[in-house]
């Protein structure tokens, strides 16, 4: 039996989140697009990601609080979800945090990504 899930983020820009999914190697459909379960249940989404198995469809709607995940785990892999959205989460804050310190006149000088995952970010103060 199919069953979406509907899981609150606190992913506000559609922009960045869409450069997050880019930097994590997803292209996305938009406009009209439906996210489909198993057993051909489907429920609208703003876009959603193209994925190599179009049995597990990921999709993204936005709320009054932010863009939340929309999904049917029925037949997903153990741990996908948590996986995915944890390596969003992380590139949807790097992603903010560049864009906002750039806005505030800083430039990228060094960037290192440490053994356990976790991205260290040296800047510098432009102008």
């Amino acid at each position: 039996m199919s069953h979406f899930t509907n899981l609150k983020t606190r992913m506000v820009n559609k922009e960045l989140l869409q450069q997050a999914l880019k930097d994590l190697g997803y292209t996305w459909q938009e406009g009209e697009v439906e996210v489909f379960g198993l057993e051909g249940v489907s429920t609208p989404v703003e876009f959603k990601i193209t994925r190599r198995n179009p049995e597990y469809e990921v999709g993204f709607r936005k709320t009054e609080e932010g863009y939340e995940i929309v999904s049917d785990l029925e037949g997903m892999p153990p741990d996908y979800h948590r996986r995915f959205v944890q390596q969003l989460t992380q590139r949807y804050a790097y992603q903010t945090a560049r864009t906002k310190l750039e806005q505030q006149g800083f430039a990228l000088a060094t960037e290192e990504v440490e053994e356990n995952g976790r991205i260290r970010l040296v800047l510098r103060r432009t102008g």
